[in-house]
């Protein structure tokens, strides 16, 4: 017997951002504020570093098995990163979206955009985290104190070009506070939710609607 559909589908949730904008923190947010939420795990061809686990950290696989996954359409997007191939596998997401769990993916706009034209499209919501000033993006890297000056500069650079892409996205928030940034968050992700293609069940309400109406009738 087949077992009854859940009351929605899920969201594969995309939080871009330069570095520095708060992406990382409003990710922690949201997966504090909803346990349900689930981390998009990667898959890489690097080597596994001192303590990291696979398939919690990342799915680890060789450098054939990534490119056969690539070539089967098995991989949301992909990409190359100093000599090594990072991707998000299709399988798990596709799962936990039909199963009504959402997924949260911490990724760049190139990424964002082959997910965007992925085959999950249809319940793909993206966001663009902005900084409220340059000024105040270049202050927020300096003061993590983890990067030299060289560094922080290449970041800067690297920042212009994903804030470029800002147009592309469904939301966009400007974090010029982190507490009511992380509040207009939540609330895209609880409307999203309610959305028509969200909702597999309500067809079915509606037809139970009908029959009810035809027997007054």
């Amino acid at each position: 017997m087949s077992s009854q559909p859940p009351d929605r589908r899920g969201l594969l949730v995309i939080l871009s951002s330069p570095s520095g904008a708060g992406k990382s923190t409003l990710a922690k947010q949201l997966m504090a504020w909803d346990s349900t939420l689930q981390f998009s795990v990667s898959a890489t061809t690097r080597t596994p570093r001192d303590g990291e686990v696979d398939g919690q950290d990342y799915h680890f696989i060789d450098e054939t098995a990534f490119r056969q996954a690539v070539s089967e359409g098995e991989m949301l997007e992909h990409a190359h990163v100093f000599g090594n191939f990072y991707g998000s596998p299709r399988g798990p997401v596709a799962t936990a979206i039909e199963a009504g769990k959402d997924v949260l993916f911490d990724i760049d706009w190139q990424g964002a955009q082959q997910i965007r034209t992925s085959s999950l499209s249809a319940h793909t919501l993206s966001i663009f985290i902005l900084p409220p000033s340059i000024a105040e993006l270049h202050r927020r890297l300096v003061n993590r104190g983890k990067d030299a000056a060289e560094t922080i500069d290449k970041r800067m650079q690297k920042s212009w070009d994903e804030i470029s892409h800002w147009d592309s996205y469904d939301y966009v928030l400007v974090n010029d506070d982190l507490t009511a940034t992380g509040t207009r968050l939540k609330t895209i992700i609880e409307a999203e939710r309610m959305k028509l293609a969200q909702q597999p069940r309500l067809q079915e309400h509606v037809r139970r609607l009908q029959t009810e109406f035809e027997e007054l009738s």
